[in-house]
């Protein structure tokens, strides 16, 4: 889980949108997206754990690839979230990050962000 907040906000800043929404998109099928904690690491490794636990690697999946763990857990965490911009920046509460979610990687990936 990448820590994402940063990037979203500096794209909201650049934009010079002061009240709207910002999207944030990833277009893989096996990583995702979330909004989480940030103030303790151990619920990033919870939830990985979780997910590790719900949707093991080894099962009897029909995908031959290898990798159906990760399209089910990036299913589960989803492709995008939407966050409120008010007064130029990202309304979150006083704990929470937007969290990028690799289930198959390291791999070269891309996060789009769109500024409304």
């Amino acid at each position: 889980m990448i820590d994402v907040t940063g990037l979203i906000a500096r794209a909201v800043a650049e934009a010079g949108v002061e009240s709207g929404v910002v999207v944030a998109f990833v277009p893989h099928t096996t990583a995702g997206i979330t909004i989480n904690e940030n103030a303790d690491p151990d619920v990033q490794r919870d939830i990985l754990a979780h997910l590790e636990k719900l949707v093991p690697e080894r099962g009897s999946w029909r995908h031959s690839e290898g990798n159906s763990d990760a399209h089910l857990q990036a299913s589960i965490m989803g492709s995008s979230v939407t966050v409120i911009i008010e007064n130029g920046r990202l309304v979150l509460g006083t704990w929470q990050s937007v969290f990028f979610c690799e289930f198959d990687g390291p791999r070269s990936r891309q996060l789009h962000v769109k500024v409304i």
